[in-house]
């Protein structure tokens, strides 16, 4: 796709580009929000990692630690993506959530409260207790349906996150928005590699059955994968290519495969760039034809006060929590955005 560059900046969801034509834009961003639990001691004893963020736990989790990581997080949320569209994302997919009351709880912080975002989170089975959700500006998108799905059982019969479907006219346009946290790398990657093989074939085949019926679909996929764009879990069972000029039919865009070759990441670990946040999008998004929103560019969020400054983790994420160590950061993950443009109407 041609490389268009932003010259000026208009009224909210307005720009123009450099040839001068005028474009309505739209920020789309995912977010691993890292263990956004709340205080409540949970009922539920089988979920270990809950019983630890409790105010008795190894964490020594409270309220004033829990609003703080509450304000980092709308803090940043509240910066993505506003050089373009100043109100931020229109849609904000997250994971690592405990529950609905920790987004509602989100949402209405001082610095994204006048967004008037709403909330679309189904609890999973998840054995750590961590859920995928979505956030929407009733201005950009309105919903229509959301349902989640997790028919399928993985190796050793393990409980991971659903997949979060959301359907709903983005400025009219029919959208899908699909959130997933895939399995974790625990035991090693080649080991856990079958996990997140399942889910991306499931996942994969759900993306199949909406183009069965429209074949011009707008999906936009979103996710912690915990594999890289050219792990094959992404590559070959959710067929997501990173080369604009070798896509083949069906296959989705992944707008993060190059910034991986580049060497850019969300995370670190053992001192080298892993890049598990991905947003993959169907072909309908790609082309010149403005008349309906399409993919404009992709961008990893970073800011320095989200970044370590020193010690033995200088230059990764500056996280909440290092073991039990309040540090008082934001997440182990840099969020994720991109943007749609259309032609003024």
């Amino acid at each position: 796709m041609k490389k268009i560059t932003v010259v000026l900046l208009f009224v909210v969801g307005l720009i123009a580009f450099s040839n001068g034509q005028q474009y309505n834009v739209r920020c789309i961003a995912f977010y691993n929000l890292e263990n956004l639990f709340d205080t409540i001691v949970d009922p539920d004893t089988t979920k270990v990692l809950r019983d630890d963020f409790t105010p008795l736990g190894a964490k020594n989790w409270n309220t004033q630690k829990y609003y703080f990581k509450l304000d980092n997080m709308a803090r940043v949320i509240s910066e993505i993506g506003v050089s373009v569209e100043p109100m931020g994302p229109a849609i904000i997919g997250v994971s690592e959530v405990e529950n609905r009351t920790v987004l509602e709880d989100l949402v209405k912080r001082p610095a994204i409260i006048s967004r008037n975002y709403q909330v679309v989170h189904f609890d999973s089975p998840d054995e750590r207790g961590v859920d995928v959700a979505l956030l929407y500006r009733p201005d950009a998108f309105v919903l229509e349906k959301a349902w989640v799905r997790h028919e399928f059982s993985l190796p050793d019969n393990d409980k991971t996150r659903d997949l979060l479907v959301v359907e709903g006219k983005m400025d009219g346009e029919l959208m899908f928005f699909m959130v997933d946290h895939w399995p974790s790398r625990g035991g090693g990657q080649q080991r856990s590699a079958p996990f997140r093989d399942t889910v991306a074939k499931n996942d994969r085949r759900v993306i199949d059955s909406i183009m069965m019926v429209n074949p011009d679909a707008k999906i936009i996929y979103m996710g912690d994968l915990n594999d890289d764009p050219t792990d094959e879990s992404v590559r070959i069972f959710m067929r997501a290519n990173g080369k604009l000029n070798k896509l083949k039919e069906g296959e989705l865009y992944n707008p993060f495969f190059e910034k991986y070759k580049k060497g850019n990441g969300t995370l670190a670990y053992n001192d080298a760039w892993n890049l598990f946040d991905q947003m993959l999008l169907t072909q309908s998004f790609l082309g010149d034809d403005k008349s309906t929103y399409k993919f404009s560019n992709a961008l990893i969020f970073k800011k320095p006060y989200m970044i370590q400054t020193d010690g033995r983790f200088e230059g990764y994420p500056l996280r909440t929590f290092v073991g039990n160590n309040f540090m008082g950061g934001f997440s182990d993950h840099f969020p994720v955005y991109l943007f749609l443009i259309r032609d003024t109407q």
